[in-house]
């Protein structure tokens, strides 16, 4: 005859029921709930219950924690892990026998798509392609390209920028005043060009693409696809919504590192998100920058990857913690819905215009004040050193300075400076590899003091600008030496 204990959990493996018995005769205590449920809740090793049981246990609590490891040490897998698993496969034989599914053509399709997509072996070919045709040609391709030759090389420089340039001298007859709205660093003539011509296009063609992947239904099984290499960096699964969150503003995905469930899994994602995740503007930009440089679009990716993950998983080493659980439900696949991908873009676009493009209008402000004041200059003579150490001209040191704004705002200077054809495609893919491994923006710097603290932040920060121009000087040492030309 079963035992009034293990009844009830007849969906367990016999070694787990068999522990929960052994526990349940060492509680002796009185409690709230059933001590089948406390003996679970050990053997998942919840913190408050083993206070709780410790507190009240204090001759047998030893015993148990010998229980508790012995049964550990019969699996692979952590045992709350095991157990959720025993609870699924009990779920989905109750569903099976009490559900019916239409064997539809689109649920067999789904099905096997899903396999494909959380599969090593078909999910990071499905990913390559994603990135091929999602990132690259639809965002640096089209986006970067195509549709920013024609707003900024058509309707900015042909139309817009000689009509307005013409209205102020027109209206203000002091060349400094002047130059202030349209001069080369004027608000109109480089911040809003800058902000509509160049990022927009990129930004729009992004957010897009990005809520085409997040209405079907990907990013979770990405999650799952990538939980295994997330380990190797102190990180899991949980840990990609961030991180491709980064893709489109870091400052947002900072604020998102809320989610995980230790300060060290948070301090990790944080460091990695403001060293080496591109947001959708510089992405964008990047990609357009190295377009046309196969090899040197390589080297970068295949350096701020390698950055990501070495650094992640020294991170992983040297901070002290344990490494949480990973569990995720998945939604099913479904195709995009055009209603909720126009209102995700509407939506990411105002923010971009509300937030973003204030920063490039203050951008050019505090240039123009520079430039009347000496200091903007005196900054670029100081920059210079620093630039030509990494193997860049002299005049790669304004696209460095507009970084300390914003990434992207110097990537669009390095932009300026392909379309002139003073960068070699050498001196582009350390120049765009140096530019990603900066501290993003301002604001990140300020959400980063607000989730991490002042001290932890000023540490990352100076960490990740020795990071940044370290990479970019021993990167054009080891081309200079090799004779490598991109």
């Amino acid at each position: 005859m079963s035992s009034p204990h293990t009844t009830t959990l007849n969906y367990l493996d016999t070694p787990i029921c068999e522990a929960v018995l052994k526990i349940t005769e060492l509680l002796k205590a009185s409690y709230k709930i059933s001590k089948n449920t406390l003996a679970l809740l050990l053997l998942q090793e919840d913190p408050y219950t083993q206070a709780l049981v410790k507190e009240k246990e204090e001759k047998n609590y030893t015993h148990i924690q010998e229980v508790v490891s012995n049964l550990s040490k019969q699996y692979s897998e952590p045992l709350r892990y095991v157990i959720s698993m025993n609870r699924q496969k009990t779920v989905d034989v109750l569903v099976s026998q009490s559900v019916t599914v239409p064997k539809s053509s689109s649920f067999m399709i789904s099905n096997f798509l899903n396999r494909l997509m959380i599969h090593p072996l078909t999910g990071y070919p499905i990913l390559a392609l994603v990135l091929y045709y999602g990132l690259y040609q639809f965002v640096g391709v089209f986006g970067s390209g195509t549709i920013v030759e024609f707003i900024e090389g058509t309707l900015f420089e042909t139309y817009i920028n000689p009509w307005v340039t013409s209205f102020f001298q027109a209206l203000i007859p002091w060349a400094v005043i002047q130059e202030l709205f349209v001069g080369e660093y004027g608000i109109f003539t480089l911040g809003i060009r800058y902000a509509v011509a160049i990022v927009l296009p990129v930004v729009g063609t992004f957010f897009i693409a990005f809520s085409i992947i997040e209405d079907t239904g990907y990013l979770p099984r990405l999650a799952l696809l990538l939980d295994r290499s997330f380990k190797y960096i102190g990180l899991n699964g949980r840990a990609v919504i961030p991180m491709v969150l980064g893709l489109g503003c870091d400052t947002m995905a900072t604020m998102v590192t809320r989610i995980l469930e230790t300060k060290r899994e948070k301090v990790i994602a944080t460091l990695l998100l403001a060293l080496a995740i591109p947001c959708s503007a510089q992405l964008g930009l990047i990609l357009a920058l190295l377009a046309k440089s196969p090899h040197a679009l390589l080297m970068w990716g295949g350096v701020v990857m390698g950055e990501f993950f070495l650094i992640g998983y020294l991170a992983a080493k040297i901070l002290p913690g344990t490494q949480p659980q990973f569990f995720m439900e998945l939604p099913p696949l479904r195709l995009p819905m055009l209603s909720n991908v126009m209102t995700k873009t509407y939506s990411r676009i105002q923010w971009y215009f509300m937030e973003v493009l204030p920063l490039f209008i203050v951008a050019s402000l505090l240039i123009w004040v520079g430039q009347i004041t000496g200091l903007f200059q005196w900054l670029i003579n100081a920059l210079k050193p620093v630039v030509l150490a990494i193997g860049l001209p002299a005049e790669a040191a304004i696209a460095v300075l507009f970084g300390f704004f914003r990434r992207d705002y110097g990537a669009a200077g390095l932009y300026d400076l392909q379309t002139k054809n003073l960068l070699t495609p050498n001196q582009l893919a350390i120049a765009s590899i140096t530019l990603t491994l900066f501290l993003p923006c301002i604001a990140q710097f300020l959400i980063m003091k607000k989730e991490r603290g002042l001290k932890t932040t000023l540490w990352m920060t100076a960490f990740i600008f020795g990071a940044a121009f370290g990479t970019g000087y021993l990167l054009n040492q080891v081309l200079e030496l090799l004779r490598i030309h991109l």
